[in-house]
């Protein structure tokens, strides 16, 4: 989506199927190196208009859509949407409100371009008081705006509240916006057209040419896009899992490639691998907790989570021991002297007989339905770790064994990612 040739190109693969009803629209990105998204220059225009600077950012993104319909030679007035979307976003001064006039121009530009209506999500996507997504009143709103409507353009990444103020979801969330589409219509499949061509067993940014994923379960692309593979959003899967709609991966610039399919549990079958993938993040912080007799304190693990919640920070992990009990908690959570202030307050409520952090430690997860099947896969796991001379700081495992998280330092993070996935894939 980042200029005419894309859109077209969108608009192409949309017609080549008439089972293709309802397109979702992100806002355009980058055209090449050292370009600037749409979005990101809309965050940029909401900075200026609150420091009183000159809207010059948003001149960059009329540039881009004015461009854009040049290019595709359409003749409606772009230019007076354009002026009125910078009179709202003045009037405005809403940041939700700036960031998400990318996906309603790309919306407008693309009904235009293909010559079928345009759904504005403000009108059908509802968030509640509490800023989280109401299920039942966007998808009825939505389903009632297209039916009748064999094809439309809806907006994605907004929606807005019941007093009508524009929300948004974070990052690429135009995914979760497609995934209420399909759940409103009750659609046989959810496409998701992206740069990729599906999900790999790891980042190909630190293995080459990694394996491609065929068919994923919704709980292995939860554990997966949780944990930093970021091919789609990981809350998209909720609109659609409940009506058990697959969704299929495909990439935009190669419609051929077969892409990842991700199937409820009912038409799962597992590959014959143990492990189906694996993915990381860096910079978690561990708090570890030691007490005798821990298990017999009645609300100690309350306590300490009660210390989290007054300080507002949510944890990731949580592995324990009769005596022992860790939080994992990512660092983008903890601003400078948080994490100490949080010990010394878990230190003063439960009196432990040992309390230390571990700072910038990287979580691989290992996930796969295979796993529990397959005798021997965590000695090998550890096994491979081991061969590449890495210490493993933290150990995991989920109660369904469809995971097993491991700490390492930041700096063994790729390491130990490659060597685990020689272990499984090669």
């Amino acid at each position: 989506m980042s200029d005419g040739t894309n859109f077209r190109r969108v608009a192409d693969i949309f017609a080549a199927d008439p089972a293709r009803r309802y397109l979702v629209v992100s806002a355009p990105g980058k055209r090449f190196g050292g370009d600037v998204k749409v979005t990101d220059l809309l965050y940029e225009t909401h900075r200026a208009l609150v420091s009183g600077a000159p809207l010059t950012p948003f001149c960059k993104v009329r540039e881009r859509f004015s461009g854009i319909v040049r290019e595709l030679g359409l003749s409606f007035d772009i230019e007076s949407i354009l002026s009125q979307t910078e009179e709202a976003i003045v009037r405005e001064k809403s940041e939700e409100f700036t960031a998400s006039r990318g996906e309603y121009l790309a919306g407008v530009v693309m009904a235009a371009l293909i010559g079928i209506p345009f759904i504005d999500a403000k009108d059908v996507v509802r968030f509640g008081r509490d800023g989280r997504l109401d299920n039942e009143r966007t998808f009825a709103l939505t389903a009632e705006a297209l039916r009748g409507k064999k094809r439309a353009v809806v907006s994605g990444f907004y929606g807005a509240d019941e007093e009508g103020h524009i929300r948004t979801f974070s990052r690429g969330g135009s995914d979760v916006s497609g995934a209420i589409v399909a759940r409103a219509v009750g659609a046989d499949l959810y496409e998701n057209w992206t740069d990729v061509s599906g999900f790999f067993a790891c980042d190909p940014r630190i293995v080459d040419s990694p394996a491609r994923i065929e068919t994923l379960s919704y709980r292995e692309l939860r554990e997966l896009s949780y944990m930093g593979a970021n091919v789609l959003h990981s809350e998209s899967i909720f609109p659609v899992r409940e009506a058990n709609i697959p969704i299929l991966i495909k990439n935009t610039f190669r419609p051929e490639d077969a892409g990842t399919r991700i199937m409820p549990a009912a038409g799962y079958i597992p590959s014959s691998r143990p492990v189906t993938g694996i993915a990381g993040k860096k910079n978690f912080a561990v708090v570890f907790i030691e007490k005798s007799l821990m298990n017999a304190e009645i609300g100690f693990a309350r306590r300490i989570l009660s210390v989290l919640e007054r300080h507002h920070v949510s944890f990731e992990h949580m592995p324990s021991g009769i005596d022992t009990i860790s939080f994992v908690i990512d660092e983008a959570e903890l601003p400078d002297g948080m994490l100490e202030k949080i010990t010394r307050e878990i230190c003063e409520e439960v009196r432990p007989d040992q309390c230390k952090t571990l700072t910038d430690i990287a979580l691989l997860a290992v996930v796969g339905h295979g796993m529990s099947k397959n005798v021997g896969t965590s000695a090998r796991l550890f096994d491979a770790i081991a061969r590449a001379g890495v210490n493993v700081r933290m150990i995991d495992q989920g109660s369904s064994e469809l995971n097993i998280i491991v700490g390492v330092d930041n700096e063994n993070y790729e390491r130990t990612l490659r060597a685990v996935y020689e272990e499984f894939f090669k």
